[in-house]
């Protein structure tokens, strides 16, 4: 997968949707670049969402890091951004890599 050039990853921490498998509560919302093949073979350039979700991500080593951060720390802040932003790219990438 390629990253379109001057996309960014985008983060929804209020109010994130739902989990689309099971219905609960989202933790976080991740927008990103994504791209794929298309039938021609020609490069097709979008944005993909994932949610993180407490019930459905349990278990996964890059998901459980980032949910065990929002078990002790309610919010981001200045005191964890940080580490919370580490967290939730190596969140996103397992994402990608899993796609």
């Amino acid at each position: 997968m390629r990253e379109r050039p001057g996309r960014s990853n985008r983060f929804q921490l209020a109010d994130p949707p739902n989990c689309s498998p099971c219905g609960g509560p989202g933790l976080l919302l991740a927008q990103f670049p994504h791209s794929w093949k298309n039938a021609r073979g020609e490069d097709v350039n979008g944005l993909r969402e994932a949610v993180l979700c407490p019930a459905c991500d349990c278990g996964e080593p890059a998901a459980d890091e980032l949910l065990a951060l929002f078990a002790v720390d309610d919010q981001v802040g200045l005191s964890n951004v940080e580490v919370f932003g580490r967290l939730v790219a190596a969140w996103v990438e397992s994402v990608r890599q899993n796609a």
